[in-house]
């Protein structure tokens, strides 16, 4: 089993972070890894640039301070542009040895639509990624959290 060292965790400032950070926790204690915090600003003009930074801020140094809490050695790192090539870019200029992200549960059709960072991801790395499951399964009436 390959062991971690160096993991870059993508957020995107949402809900589904709290998926992937408890899961990096276990994960990062287990390696006795690094983890880097990883946003990337997607913005169409300067107000909207400013505004979203500020909020990529305050969920980096959440996250930061919760996997520090948990004893994970983290850094956090904000970059600008669109999100695929920008996370590529920060694969291309690091050693780390895993990506992992929330998946946000878009159904095929809203996939095809709208496109998938993941997905594209996916293709194009060289390393390990690791998708979480950001949002619950949802139950359909009748059955417990076990499918029963």
């Amino acid at each position: 089993m390959p062991v971690y060292k160096n993991i870059l965790v993508t957020i995107d400032c949402s809900p589904v972070d709290d998926a992937v950070l408890e899961h990096i926790a276990a994960l990062a204690q287990q390696n006795d890894a690094e983890v880097c915090l990883l946003h990337v600003v997607h913005s169409h003009t300067l107000g909207q640039e400013r505004a979203l930074r500020h909020a990529a801020e305050t969920a980096l140094n959440a996250g930061r301070e919760r996997l520090e809490g948990n004893g994970v050695r983290v850094h956090t790192r904000i970059r600008s542009g669109e999100p695929e090539a920008e996370i590529l870019a920060e694969i291309a200029g690091n050693e780390y040895d895993l990506l992992a992200m929330a998946t946000h549960g878009h159904t095929f059709w809203a996939d095809m639509l709208l496109g998938s960072v993941s997905d594209s991801l996916k293709h194009r790395i060289h390393i390990p990624m690791l998708l979480i499951r950001g949002d619950p399964p949802q139950r359909t009436p009748g059955h417990d959290a076990a499918g029963a």
